[in-house]
């Protein structure tokens, strides 16, 4: 979600890119339909494994709570940010829309923040 919208909101001025320590097979279904609730389809979407490459690459690595998984490797690379936002997996739709909104609230802030 935090990809889709920053590259919707950031165009031109960020490039982002989701990736995680432990990703699913393919992207959650209730997330998919949030997501196109607000007119951004990312049905086609792969959940990624980060790679030290993808790492060394942004000047700011923004996490989603990965520190409650126990393992969290952005902090070891470059700048960190961790918002702490709960997975949507296994939530009610509902409770996807608020993660959601919360997230898109979120990248909005930080695309103002860093220009």
């Amino acid at each position: 979600m935090a990809e889709a919208f920053a590259n919707k909101y950031g165009k031109d001025r960020i490039i982002a890119s989701s990736a995680g320590n432990k990703p699913a097979e393919k992207v959650n279904l209730a997330v998919v339909e949030v997501m196109k609730e607000t007119g951004i389809d990312i049905s086609q979407n792969k959940p990624k494994l980060i790679t030290f490459q993808m790492a060394q690459e942004p000047d700011l690595i923004v996490t989603m709570g990965c520190n409650d998984q126990g393992v969290c490797p952005g902090p070891f690379f470059k700048p960190t940010m961790d918002w702490k936002l709960e997975d949507p997996k296994g939530k009610p739709i509902e409770k996807a829309r608020i993660i959601r909104d919360e997230i898109e609230k979120r990248v909005k802030a930080l695309i103002e923040q860093v220009g």
